[in-house]
């Protein structure tokens, strides 16, 4: 496929996600303009509130300036003052990174990834400008070189994820930026390049282990408390109309949720404001916002409280025992039994005490992401301490890590023992 039709094809794909993830928000939002306010309020307000709900998913900053009355109604310290927003409706990052992923996969098969990648990243930076300076207003304003940078960047890391799957599953003889990857990686050490892949893969599937968890947690939670959740929304009294967007943002949420009851499971738990905190150990509260997504935060000390700690070390274990142990069922022959028994007793300590360090760094930056400020006063603070969670991902995964690569490595070495012994 010709370089001009992936540009266009990426710019295009790029346009419409961006349009999509707009129109998410916006229609709702037309929706409670035409039934509460009919028709009566300048339409623009609900334009500038969909592209600021869709430039705070993509992590930009907002300060907001509420009314008197509203202000006085929160009843926080300095809700009358302007105040940052910081946290980030991952949902619509979560949609941009799965969009750039599907593009630069397709780039890189095409041979053309740098062509495809740069076009989609150019468009979400245009959208981001185009939006931070429309959406400004004297109620919210967002900073502009964020939303320029910051929408590029969600989308530059899907299509880099795309482009690299896809050069490392294939090999593209045409694609100049996925040769030079396989060129660089062929003049490393190949035992080098080898335990790296197989670390990364280890705590990679470990923190995703850890937010799937997380997730059926998280469904079980709000399945639970469903009732709790249905009538705090009545007690909104939005309606129908304001329902479906309050429906809307809190899908957005869901992906923070998530990670929050990873950061649960692993320890250190999440706050909802200072001074707060929610963990296995227990459950500190004051008054939350009355979003109805948050009752289903758990209230006293759950069942089996700090053994869900066990969770990401037994998905370190198996995912060692799985990588560097899969050679052992598909061998036969005791001599040919994969690379792993025949390395030193270091090397799977080695591989796992990588595998920490990459879960480590994933849990630890979805940590960060998904946490900021929701609002003035102590809602300053929401979200868990990305510093701990990444410590502590780090031990867990890489002690199960390290335990299941060594017992895969003396189950490999075992059975040569028995032959020479013969």
């Amino acid at each position: 496929m010709r370089r001009t039709t992936i540009a266009l094809l990426a710019a295009l794909e790029a346009a419409v996600s961006a349009l999509i993830g707009l129109g998410v928000v916006l229609v709702p939002l037309l929706v409670v303009w035409a039934v509460h306010f009919g028709l009566a309020v300048d339409a623009a307000a609900f334009f500038r509130a969909a592209a600021d709900l869709w430039l705070l998913g993509h992590g930009v900053d907002l300060v907001l300036q509420l009314d008197p009355v509203t202000a006085e109604r929160m009843a926080l310290p300095g809700a009358g003052d302007p105040f940052p927003i910081t946290i980030t409706l991952l949902g619509f990052a979560l949609a941009s990174v799965a969009v750039g992923r599907r593009i630069g996969r397709r780039s890189a098969a095409a041979g053309h990834s740098i062509t495809g990648s740069v076009s989609a990243i150019v468009v979400y930076a245009l959208v981001g400008a185009v939006l931070g300076l429309a959406a400004g207003s004297e109620a919210a304003s967002a900073s502009l070189w964020q939303a320029i940078v910051l929408p590029a960047f969600v989308m530059a890391i899907g299509v880099v994820i795309g482009a690299v799957l896809e050069t490392l599953r294939e090999a593209n003889l045409g694609d100049l930026a996925g040769g030079w990857v396989r060129d660089r990686l062929d003049e490393l050490p190949p035992a080098g390049v080898d335990a790296v892949r197989r670390a990364a893969r280890i705590g990679g599937a470990a923190a995703f282990g850890v937010l799937g968890v997380a997730a059926v947690l998280v469904a079980a939670l709000i399945a639970v408390d469903y009732a709790t959740i249905a009538g705090l929304s009545q007690s909104l009294g939005a309606g129908v109309d304001g329902g479906i967007l309050l429906t809307v943002v809190e899908l957005a949420f869901i992906p923070n949720f998530v990670i929050w009851a990873s950061a649960w499971l692993l320890g250190p738990g999440f706050a909802i404001g200072a001074g707060t905190t929610v963990a296995p150990g227990g459950t500190v509260l004051g008054p939350i916002p009355g979003v109805p997504l948050l009752g289903a935060l758990p209230g006293d000390a759950p069942m089996l409280g700090v053994l869900w700690l066990l969770v990401p070390v037994v998905l370190g274990f198996a995912g060692a025992w799985f990588v560097l142990g899969r050679e052992s069922a598909s061998v036969a022959s005791t001599e040919a039994r994969g690379d792993v028994g025949s390395e030193p007793w270091w090397y799977p300590v080695a591989v796992g005490a990588g595998a920490g360090v990459v879960a480590g760094i994933v849990m630890g930056l979805l940590a960060w992401w998904s946490g900021g400020a929701a609002g003035p006063g102590r809602l300053a603070v929401v979200g868990p301490d990305p510093w701990a969670v990444a410590l502590v991902a780090a031990a867990t995964v890489g002690v199960g890590a390290i335990a299941g690569g060594v017992t895969a490595w003396m189950r490999l070495r075992q059975p040569s023992h028995e032959y020479a012994a013969r």
